[in-house]
């Protein structure tokens, strides 16, 4: 039996390229918390999660005692063990996200260990996995935006993208409605366009967005308002044509099962560095899939495609630019979309990836 002897973990901030806002929210660097956990034999798998640096503090203080001596082949007893050790400290939120990054840790590990793509692993169901190109910030000038969307849709030929609305909290419906009809120009007509109002907008106002934006042919309007408003979620689905998405804000099963429920979404996001981990996110993709409904991985693309080509109910995943261009920046082996899907890399154990450490020193922290 191979032991986890002990979890090493740092914490990154990475400069935007340019300044980003979406309807609610403005940000100029994301801060990702790496953890690698070591075997007795020296054999490391690598995880992370885009969170604030108090994840590094939780691992090192909270979970690394429960996990290290554990049999590195029992990784959901290694979440239990994790989720008990919180319970005072409460689930969601920074503690989930410090759960999630050892958790893909485990699994990275036990792949290597067995020499195995993380996928395969899991048991493959997808050999691709089909991907949306994801920015389109509100702070974006016309000239940006046009920029990103065609290098998604025209050079790397991604048939999906998605860009921000709902911009200073949903009071500028008149540049929103301008932005998404410019994007369709830009695309064309074969290419899905997907929009994201981060709970910007009130119920009644979203579904008169929603309906103007059918001139434009969207098909995905997610978080039309807050991912906390069931009823409001609900309401939107009712009156708009495009479906309706949401759930990035998971961190435990309890919150997918009363959003599947509720007959708030048409499909429902899951994130593998928010929601506890591998693990978990094939609990609450099995939870969509007894409701009939389809999950999309959110964002991190590289640590999504080996979990997302593992489960049959699977939309499609979240190519975002802040992360793609972090994971191609401080780590080797990540993947690039091809005529709009990955394919997980087989010829490498686990996930196949590396930090560049050289090359994250720069954005180290503490």
């Amino acid at each position: 039996m191979s032991t986890v002897a002990r979890l090493d973990v740092a914490t990154y901030t990475v400069p935007t390229d340019a300044p980003e806002a979406d309807g609610t929210l403005a940000w100029d660097s994301t801060t990702l918390v790496v953890v690698h956990a070591v075997a007795d034999d020296g054999t490391t798998g690598l995880g992370w999660t885009y969170a604030g640096r108090a994840c590094q503090t939780l691992v090192q203080d909270q979970l690394a005692e429960v996990v290290v001596g554990r049999d590195v082949l029992d990784v959901p007893g290694s979440l239990e063990a994790m989720v008990r050790a919180c319970r005072n400290l409460g689930r969601p939120g920074v503690v989930s996200c410090a759960i999630a990054a050892v958790d893909i840790a485990l699994w990275d590990l036990k792949a290597r260990l067995l020499d195995l793509p993380l996928c395969r692993l899991l048991g493959q169901v997808h050999q691709q996995v089909p991907v949306y190109g994801s920015g389109g910030f509100t702070s974006y000038d016309d000239a940006q935006l046009r920029a990103q969307l065609e290098l998604w849709a025209h050079e790397l030929q991604i048939p999906r993208v998605k860009m921000k609305i709902g911009q200073s909290w949903g009071t500028r419906e008149g540049r929103d409605l301008r932005r998404v009809r410019q994007a369709r120009e830009i695309v064309g007509p074969e290419v899905e366009l997907y929009v994201d109002a981060n709970g910007a907008y009130s119920a009644g106002q979203a579904v008169r967005v929603g309906r103007a934006l059918a001139d434009a042919e969207v098909t995905w309007f997610e978080e039309p308002v807050s991912s906390d408003d069931l009823a409001g979620l609900r309401q939107v689905r009712a009156g708009v044509l495009a479906d309706v998405a949401a759930g990035e804000y998971g961190y435990d099963l309890t919150y997918f099962a009363r959003m599947c429920a509720a007959g708030a979404v048409d499909c429902l996001q899951v994130d593998v560095t928010r929601c506890g981990g591998v693990t978990e996110w094939l609990r609450a993709a099995a939870v969509a899939q007894a409701h009939g409904l389809q999950v999309s991985a959110h964002c991190a693309p590289a640590l999504h495609a080996h979990v997302a080509a593992a489960v049959p109910n699977l939309r499609h995943l979240e190519y975002f630019h802040d992360h793609v261009r972090i994971e191609h920046l401080l780590f080797d082996g990540a993947l690039e979309p091809r005529a709009g899907v990955l394919v997980p890399d087989e010829g490498r154990a686990g996930l196949g990836l590396k930090l560049r450490t050289t090359d994250a020193e720069a954005f180290r922290r503490g």
